[in-house]
């Protein structure tokens, strides 16, 4: 099935740190894509069983006050795991928000299900240029190079729907470069991360030249 038809759950979550280990999650929220437009949309507060650091409600707008029973996210899984269901997990920097929902998952005796994932930044990072077209793969550069009207916020819902019109954006300039499935796209992306790897192990080897090597490198290109 083409990448332009597939399903896809954009999701964002906000938390009251930066790991699992020692942090929890205050916000869920994810939109389903299919053929482009969103057609359903899910979030919920969440009670993270630990107070909000003064810092993160500054950031987010969610202090403890708004979460007052607010459900768990033992109770709150269900739910999105069945609005995700059959989709392609998307999110901006997925590493981040998967290992926040695998570890609710695991404390709520759920099984995480095998979802294909898509990380945008990683996306943007291949099909970007830059600094010519964007300083950094940033959620907000982004939203704002495709005028997505969906302005990122530090709200799940809001990252959510921005995360979801860059999808878009990127599937199309996948497209353009003969990218039409998600076999081509896994395929693509292996190919140009084992090419940055190796480039970063060039990058590595030359560093330890000595300096008239370095010097003559240059010069001759």
């Amino acid at each position: 099935m083409p990448l332009a038809q597939l399903d896809y759950a954009v999701v964002d979550v906000e938390t009251t740190g930066w790991a699992p280990a020692d942090s929890g999650i205050t916000e869920i929220g994810a939109v389903r894509v299919h053929g482009g437009q969103v057609v359903a949309e899910f979030t919920s507060l969440v009670d993270p069983g630990t107070p909000v650091p003064a810092d993160i409600a500054k950031l987010t707008g969610i202090d403890d006050k708004m979460l007052t029973g607010a459900p768990s996210i033992a109770a709150v899984m269900p739910g999105l795991l069945a609005f995700a269901d059959g989709c392609v997990l998307t999110a901006h920097n997925a590493r981040f928000d998967l290992s926040f929902l695998t570890a609710a998952c695991e404390a709520a005796g759920l099984p995480w299900p095998g979802f294909p994932v898509l990380d945008t930044v990683r996306l943007a990072r291949y099909l970007m240029v830059v600094p010519d077209e964007v300083p950094d793969c940033k959620l907000g550069t982004l939203a704002g190079f495709f005028h997505s009207p969906a302005q990122p916020s530090h709200r799940a819902l809001a990252d959510a729907r921005a995360t979801a019109d860059i999808l878009t954006h990127l599937v199309g300039r996948l497209a353009g470069q003969g990218v039409t499935t998600l076999d081509e796209l896994t395929l693509w992306l292996a190919e140009r991360d084992a090419a940055e790897e190796a480039e970063r192990a060039r990058q590595a080897r030359a560093r330890r030249w000595p300096r008239w090597l370095r010097w003559l490198a240059r010069l001759t290109g």
